[in-house]
């Protein structure tokens, strides 16, 4: 994948170890008073809005796919790298591909990795990208893996980590990438 794989701006995803603090009311599923959470690049998680997969939320382009992939309790985060972080597999949609098809492809290229079985749709992320202060959408997917697929670095990526969110991510970590997995359960 190119550089600039998710946005312009890092996909909205923060830089820090998981430290991005909650900012906003709620559980996080809907437009709160602010955002569910700011990196510190200023790119902010605004909302996480389970819904129909064929109903797009109006208003902003759907940009990137991320997935939320499980196995044996651990989160699949693959280590970027251009960017020096861990994050969720997951990228750019490409023109005339759906996101669904996006998220599977994303998946392969980086991580190596397949679902077994359909990925299952989970909602949509709303970012507000900084500096540009554009809203997008993401379409979150997550799914299971019942095997560990040997991992070769790439050219987008340089590590494979099953993580236990029950502990620290690994290192830096794409702070809003932590949180959406929180809110996928």
């Amino acid at each position: 994948m190119p550089e600039n794989r998710r946005t312009d701006s890092d996909r909205a995803t923060g830089t820090d170890t998981g430290t991005g603090a909650a900012t906003g009311a709620g559980t996080g599923t809907g437009p709160g008073p602010g955002p569910l959470a700011v990196d510190e690049r200023g790119n902010a998680l605004l909302a996480f809005l389970p819904g129909a997969e064929d109903t797009p939320p109006g208003g902003a382009p759907v940009t990137v796919a991320l997935v939320v992939m499980r196995h044996g309790g651990r989160i699949l985060l693959v280590h970027d790298r251009y960017r020096d972080w861990w994050e969720l597999p997951g990228g750019g949609i490409e023109p005339g591909e759906i996101p669904r098809r996006a998220a599977a492809r994303e998946l392969w290229e980086e991580s190596g990795q397949r679902a077994d079985g359909e990925l299952r749709f989970a909602g949509w992320a709303r970012f507000l990208t900084a500096p540009a202060r554009r809203t997008e959408y993401g379409a979150l997917f997550t799914g299971g893996a019942a095997r560990r697929e040997p991992f070769r670095v790439n050219a987008e990526t340089t590590g494979l980590h099953w993580w236990d969110p029950a502990g620290p991510p690994p290192g830096r970590a794409a702070a809003l990438d932590l949180l959406l997995v929180r809110l996928t359960g």
